[in-house]
C-alpha cells in the first residue's frame, strides 16, 4: 500500500512537500485517446467526401457521355420535343415534361393522404391499430418498383379505361380545367402514372411525417387541448408549427423518388414523345425513355440518352436546392 502510494508521489524538492503526479498510464492513455478521435474524424471525412465524389463522378460521366448532343445542339436538345432516332434529330422537352407531371400529380395526391393518414396514427386511432397499420406502410415501401408497374399494367390501366370516359362527360366540360381530361379512354396515360407513383411515394411521406409529429412534447397539445382547443386546432396551431420543417424534408423526400422512378412509370405512360394537354393521353418521361431505348442506342441516340440521365441529375439537384433553401427560410422566421 505504501509503495503503491510512493509511486505517485514526486521525490522532495528544496524541503517543499511532496506533489501528486498523473501516472504514467493515464498520460498514454490520453494520447492514445487522441489519436483515437483523430483518425475517426478523419474516417468519416472521408466517408462524406466519398459520397460527394461518387456523386460528382456520377454526374460528370453522364455529362461527359451526353457531350455529343449537349454541346452539339446546345439549347435546341432543351427546347424541342422531336425524338427520331432514324433522322438523329432528339428533344429533350417531352421527358422532361412528363417526368415534372406525373411527379406534381403524385406530389398533390400523395401529400394530403398521407397527411391525413399520418395524423389519424398519432391523434385519433386507438392504440390497437396504430402498430398494424403503420406496419402495413412500411410494407408498402419495400415492395419493388416492378411489382407497382405490374399492378398497374394489369390491374389499375383497365380500372382507369373503364373510369376515363366519365372524366371526360363530367370534368372534362369544366371552362378552366376540361382540356386536362379529354382524349380517348386508353388507360394509360400521365394520369394513371402519376396516380401509381403517389401509391409509391406515400408510404415515404407518411412515415416521416407520422415519426416527427409523435416527436411533439405531450405537454404542448394537453396544455392546448385544455384550452378547449379541438383536434384540428391543435394539429394546425401546435404539431404542425412545431414539426414544419421536417414535414417539407418529407415532401421532397418522396418528389425525390417520384422524379427517378423507372419501371413503374415504363409500364403505365405510354410512352409517346407528344407533349399534350390532356392528362389522360400517354406521354414519357426521362427514365422510362432511358429504360425503353438503351439497348439499341448505339452513336448519336445513346448519346441523346445519356444526356437525359444528366437532365436528370439537374432536375433532382434543383429540387433538392428549393428544398433546403425553404426549410432555411423556415428557420430564421422560426429564430433558429
Amino acid at each position: 500500500m505504501q509503495a503503491a502510494r510512493a509511486d505517485t508521489l514526486a521525490p522532495p524538492l528544496d524541503g517543499h512537500p511532496r506533489a501528486r503526479l498523473p501516472a504514467g498510464g493515464d498520460e498514454d492513455r490520453t494520447r492514445a485517446d487522441a489519436r483515437h478521435d483523430a483518425l475517426f474524424r478523419r474516417v468519416l471525412r472521408g466517408c462524406a467526401l466519398l459520397v460527394l465524389a461518387a456523386l460528382l463522378g456520377a454526374a460528370l460521366s453522364t455529362l461527359w457521355g451526353g457531350r455529343e448532343v449537349l454541346f452539339g445542339q446546345g439549347l435546341r436538345f432543351l427546347s424541342s420535343s422531336v425524338w427520331n432516332p432514324v433522322t438523329d434529330e432528339y428533344g429533350a422537352l417531352a421527358p422532361v415534361f412528363g417526368t415534372l407531371v406525373t411527379s406534381l400529380i403524385a406530389l398533390v395526391l400523395a401529400v394530403p393522404t398521407s397527411f391525413g393518414i399520418a395524423l389519424f396514427l398519432t391523434e385519433i386511432a386507438p392504440a390497437w391499430l396504430r402498430s398494424p397499420v403503420a406496419m402495413a406502410i412500411e410494407l408498402l415501401a419495400s415492395i419493388p418498383s416492378i411489382i407497382y408497374g405490374m399492378w398497374g399494367l394489369f390491374v389499375f390501366v383497365p380500372f382507369m379505361a373503364r373510369v376515363e370516359p366519365a372524366l371526360s362527360a363530367t370534368l372534362g366540360r369544366l371552362p378552366l380545367v376540361g382540356g386536362l381530361f379529354q382524349g380517348p379512354p386508353l388507360g394509360l396515360g400521365l394520369l394513371t402514372s402519376g396516380i401509381v407513383l403517389a401509391v409509391m411515394i406515400l408510404p415515404f411521406i407518411c412515415s416521416v411525417m407520422r415519426e416527427v409529429f409523435q416527436t411533439v412534447p405531450t405537454r404542448l397539445k394537453e396544455s392546448s387541448y385544455a384550452l378547449g382547443s379541438t383536434t384540428w386546432e391543435v394539429v394546425w396551431d401546435i404539431v404542425l408549427p412545431y414539426t414544419r420543417s421536417a414535414v417539407i424534408g418529407g415532401i421532397f423526400l418522396g418528389l425525390g423518388r417520384a422524379l427517378g422512378e423507372t419501371m413503374a412509370v415504363t409500364f403505365v405512360l405510354g410512352n409517346s414523345y407528344d407533349i399534350t394537354s390532356s392528362l389522360l393521353m400517354p406521354g414519357t418521361s426521362i427514365s422510362s425513355s432511358i429504360a425503353n431505348e438503351f439497348n439499341e442506342a448505339v452513336g448519336v441516340h445513346r448519346s441523346a440518352l445519356i444526356a437525359l440521365g444528366f437532365l436528370l441529375f439537374v432536375v433532382t439537384f434543383v429540387v433538392l436546392l428549393v428544398a433546403r433553401l425553404m426549410l432555411r427560410q423556415l428557420s430564421k422566421r422560426e429564430g433558429n
